[in-house]
């Protein structure tokens, strides 16, 4: 069990790690349209200096966006419990299927840990959404594949 809860805390850093890195680089690109256009002189080619604005400030809107998106992903992650062992299908369960080993936490893709491979998979996953309605060692057909259901923690 404790070396389940381990594995749960390395794949919830690992998640964490990809959210701060999604904050920081938004936060970057906001700064770098900012700058962009606060450096935009008035030229003598008349729109120029305004188009040059509005197209800053859509890039800057573009990473404010991603902020916010990455923001929610971290509000859902601190929500997650990784100190409990479970028996369904929930944030913070270790999916246990032939096709891979799914942490269900935030969309964070593929996660090597401990020379494991896990996937970290949102809960509202089309594959997660499949899994809840399965027993284990059941089988199903998902996107024209075999999946079974050996585990879950």
């Amino acid at each position: 069990m404790k070396e389940i809860l381990e594995l749960k805390s390395k794949l919830f850093n690992a998640c964490s790690f990809y959210v701060l890195e999604k904050i920081d680089l938004a936060k970057k690109g906001i700064k770098a349209a900012q700058d962009a256009a606060n450096n935009e002189t008035k030229s003598s080619a008349g729109d120029k200096f305004e188009t040059g604005r509005a197209m800053m400030q859509i890039e800057r809107d573009k990473y404010a966006r991603k902020l916010s998106e990455a923001i929610v992903l971290k509000n859902i992650l601190s929500q997650i419990p990784i100190d409990k062992i479970h028996s369904d299908i929930k944030n913070g369960s270790l999916v246990y299927t032939n096709m891979g080993i799914f942490f269900i936490s935030i969309s964070a893709g593929k996660l090597l840990i401990d020379d494991g491979k896990y996937f970290a998979i949102s809960e509202a996953a089309p594959i997660v959404l499949q899994l809840k309605k399965m027993g284990l060692n059941e089988k199903i057909i998902f996107n024209q594949r075999e999946l079974i259901l050996n585990n879950i923690q």
